[in-house]
This record gives C-alpha cells, structure tokens and sequence, in this order.
C-alpha cells in the first residue's frame, strides 16, 4: 500500500496561515467581547447611579416624603423614570427598608431585599443582588434632609437586560470577525495558490533535493555558467564560470564592468541578441562563449555559457607544427629527389667527377645548416622547429636566417617552462613573418635583376633566440612592410589579421598572434613590437627563467 504524499509547500503554508488567521480573529473576538461586556456593566452601573442620584437630589421627592401618604405621590412618580430610562426597577424606601415604591404595587410595604448599611452611614454604593425581580445591578444611596437621611432610593438593572445589551454588540462584532476571517481566508489562499503555481506543487523535503540537485549539476558541470539579471548583474555563477574568468568567489550581485575581464569579454556579456561560438581570449584561456536571452514579456536577463578551447587550441597549434614539418620533409624529399636524379643523370652520361662534386656540395650545404641549429640551439624542440621552419621556408621562396649571435645552451632552459609554449610562440612568430615577407615581396614585384641588387627585394625572415640565467630572448623580424603604430597592439587581439577575409587557405585569420601573447602571459613574460632595421616587423618576446628564485 502506497504511502500517502506529503502535503506540497503550499498547502503546510495554506493550513498553517488559516489557522494562524482564525487564532488571531478568534482572540480579537473573545478579546472584544470581555472588553464590551465590562464596558456594558461599567454603562450599567453608571446608568443607574445616575437615575438614583437624581431621585434622591429631587425636591419633589422630599416632598412627598413629608405628606400622610408618601407612596401615593412617589409610586408614579418612580414608574414614570423606570419606564422613560429603561431601567429595571426604582425603589424608594424608608430607612428601616419599608418599601415607598415598586415595580409591583403588591409588595409596596414590604421590607427592601439588599444591603442597605453603607447608604445610611451616607455612602452611594453599588451591588450585584438577586431580588424580587431576579439578578441585578443595583445602586443604592441616600436621601438628605437638613443633614439627616430620611430615605433610601434604589435603581437596578437586570443582569438579563444587561446580556441582551451585549449580546447585541456580540451579534455585530461576530459578523465583522466572519467577515474578517473570510478575507483572510481568501487572501491566503490567493497567495498560496501562486506560491502552488511556482513551486509545481512540490512540498518542502522535495524543493531541498531538488535544490541539492541543481547544486550538485552546476558543479559537475565542466562548463562555465553565467546568469546576469535584468540589471546585466550577475545572478549565479557556478564553479567552472570562476575559475574559467578568474572571477573572486561571490561575484554575485555585481556587475561584469566592476570585475577584472577584458573589455571585448564584457561587451560580449552584455550583448542583447543571441551569440554562438565566439571565441574570446582572456590572459591565459582561449572560450568559446554562448549566450541567449531570458524573455517572458521583457527581458529579464542573460544566460551564458563558456568552454575552456586552450588546450584545444594548444593542440591546433601543435597539430599545425607537425603539419609544417610534415611538408618540411615532403620538401626535403622532393629536393633529394631532384639531387638524386640529377646525380644519376651526370653519372650516366659518364661525369662521375662532376656527380660526386655535386653530390659533395649538396650534402656539405644540408649539414652545415643542420650544424649551425643544432650547435646554436641545444634545446631539441627549438632546434626541430627551427629546422622545419627552414625547409617549410625554402619551399615557399622565402629564406629563414639564424642570426650569429644566438645562443640557447642545453639545460639552460628549466623544465617549468612548458616546451608546448615555446613552439607556440616561435612557431607563431616565424609563420606570421614568412607570410608578411612574401605579402611584401608579391606587392613589391619586383624584377630579377632589383632582387640581386637590393637584399631586401626577396623574402627574407631572420630569427634570434638567446637564453641566460635570467631569460629567454626570442626575436622574429622579417623584411615585409611592417606594422603601423595604431595597428602593434591590436595585432595581438583574436581575430585581427591583415590577410582579406576570403583568405582561408591556411585556416583561420589571427589566432596565432593571440595564441603568442597567451602563451607569454602565461610564462610571466613580455612581448614587444617594433620596426626592424631590415624594413618589417620586429616581435621580441623574453621569458623570464627564474620566476621567484625558482
């Protein structure tokens, strides 16, 4: 058997506001009417001391007192203010109690039933009494006469008369309490019906794990998630979203412009319309950011999500490095190729002399290329670049120089420095600068004979690598045109390229300078622009080798 559903949220709410509803009109109710029924005793006292005080004070009163008959003349008299003030009965009588008046002319003569004693020692009192006529509240006081009591007038109201009173103020007050009861009622169950319609009707042990749900999802979650409000302030962020943005950890509430970001990273946040797959760099992360807007009517804020691409594009770029030395060998197999055949040929038409001459000549040039890299740079990943660059260079006309004084000796370079970065930025550098040399080069076409006269005529690309105790220098000039002061430090921004859009022969335009200041900002270092003496760009980037004495 099915055990029965826990009451949803709304519904404990509902049941416990009622009953807080009715206690409160309850106890206002039984608070309102203690108070109306003191109230109406309180009248009533003051009601028939009031009838009684004026008897006693009228001369008409002591009049007749002194006439043979006094009962006569006082009994109409007494009826006469019962029946106009409402009251129960008026007594007047003489001080031994012998009865003047009374409501019943039957028991005029008979002793008065009550206390008496306090009015003949001159005092006016009232008592609760059951008389002739029932419960009642009576007052009783005397009258004077040249400083002597000569009667005793009594005027009472029955406690009867005195709950029908009251009960007539409880009939109001009992329609206002329903009345009351019923608004709040209503207006509980308005308020809990659209707490039902948020909640989907859930009750409290569901909304927790649904909560803890949601906690745990946005932890797992290797993604970045950002929720900005109406206001563009940031609402929730979940783990990924911190470390992703190096955010502090309680951004919420705060605005993306008070937060250190990049600004290309902040208009991207505070975009209105949707975006998909824009790729921004922060100082060392490459994201892919996501947004779309939260609508219902108007617009109440921004969903974004972000992905880590760094490793990604670290591995695009090794990817590129092996490709380029991929063509770098299919270019030194095609130029053996043509030495071969070329060897083959002298020899069969009998020149072995001049075959082995050339075969010599060939060989001393590779090895000599191969010996000044290799004796220049120890490192084993700059020099594989180095020699790849030089073949993939060759076989695109253009012509890669080590300059005489570089110098990188082994073990020089400690092993925190990543040997992934440092393809990264050489590899980067020396592809952006062959490209600028043969863009110069096409636009400049010049004549053969301008390219023997002028050395700056041909694509040229000179490289510098150093390293000491306390940095690593890599310098990569090229004979293009250069670069324009306004366009140095825009060259690094994602994206930006002097290649036409259409260009897409080699992949995507200006990632690879940005991939460079990435990777130097990650090591700690600096990357400079400047105008080389050979007429082109100048990208000097220095690497610092003992960060913090390490």
């Amino acid at each position: 058997m099915a055990l029965p559903r826990p009451r949803s949220l709304a519904g404990q709410l509902f049941a416990m506001q009622v009953l807080l509803v009715t206690l409160v009109v309850a106890g206002c109710a039984v608070f309102t009417y203690l108070n109306t029924r003191d109230q109406a005793q309180e009248a009533a006292r003051t009601e028939v001391t009031v009838v009684a005080r004026t008897i006693a004070d009228a001369p008409s009163v002591l009049s007749a007192l002194g006439s043979d008959d006094p009962s006569a003349a006082l009994q109409p008299y007494a009826e006469q203010v019962r029946r106009d003030t409402g009251i129960t009965f008026v007594t007047i009588m003489r001080p031994d109690g012998e009865r003047l008046t009374h409501p019943n002319p039957e028991l005029i003569g008979e002793s008065f039933i009550g206390h008496t004693e306090p009015a003949l020692r001159g005092e006016t009192f009232t008592e609760s009494y059951t008389g002739t006529l029932g419960p009642s509240m009576r007052v009783v006081t005397p009258v004077w006469a040249d400083d002597e009591i000569v009667a005793l007038v009594s005027a009472g109201l029955a406690v009867e008369t005195i709950g029908r009173r009251v009960a007539d103020q409880v009939s109001g007050l009992l329609m206002v309490a329903g009345g009351a009861l019923a608004l709040g009622a209503f207006g509980t169950w308005a308020v809990n019906a659209r707490l039902r319609r948020h909640t989907h009707g859930m009750n409290a042990a569901e909304l927790s794990r649904i909560y803890d749900y949601h906690q745990a999802t946005l932890r797992a979650l290797r993604e970045g998630l950002l929720l900005l409000d109406g206001t563009g302030r940031i609402a929730l962020a979940n783990d990924a979203a911190l470390e992703l943005l190096g955010l502090p950890d309680e951004p919420v509430g705060r605005t993306p412009e008070e937060l250190d970001l990049s600004p290309e990273l902040v208009a991207t946040l505070r975009a209105e319309g949707p975006l998909e797959d824009e790729v921004r760099v922060t100082e060392d992360r490459v994201l892919v950011v996501n947004s779309a807007p939260v609508s219902g009517g108007s617009r109440r804020g921004t969903v974004v999500t972000l992905r880590d691409h760094t490793e990604l594009q670290e591995l695009a770029g090794e990817l590129d490095s092996a490709l380029a030395f991929t063509d770098a060998l299919r270019a030194q197999a095609h130029e053996a190729a043509n030495r071969l055949h070329a060897v083959v040929a002298l020899i069969e038409l009998g020149r072995a002399d001049e075959a082995v001459e050339f075969a010599t000549a060939e060989l001393e040039l590779a090895q000599a290329l191969t010996d000044r890299v290799v004796d220049a740079v120890a490192e084993p990943v700059l020099a594989a670049l180095l020699l790849g660059k030089v073949s993939q260079a060759n076989e695109r006309g253009v012509e890669l120089l080590l300059t005489e004084d570089s110098r990188i000796d082994d073990g020089v370079l400690p092993r925190a420095l990543p040997p992934r970065d440092l393809v990264t930025i050489l590899g980067n550098l020396i592809d952006n600068a062959m490209e600028a040399a043969m863009e110069s080069t096409r636009e400049r076409a010049v004549s053969e004979s301008a390219r023997e006269s002028d050395p700056r005529a041909g694509a040229r690309v000179w490289v510098r690598a150093r390293a000491d105790a306390r940095e690593l220098l890599l310098e990569v000039s090229d004979s293009g045109g250069g670069l324009r002061a306004e366009s140095a430090e825009a060259a690094f921004d994602w994206g930006w390229s002097t290649k036409p859009a259409g260009d897409r022969a080699r992949g995507p335009r200006g990632v690879g300078l940005a991939l460079v200041r990435q990777a130097v900002r990650r090591n700690r270092g600096t990357v400079e622009v400047s105008r080389a003496t050979t007429g082109g760009a100048r990208f000097t980037v220095r690497l610092p080798l003992r960060v913090g004495g390490a």
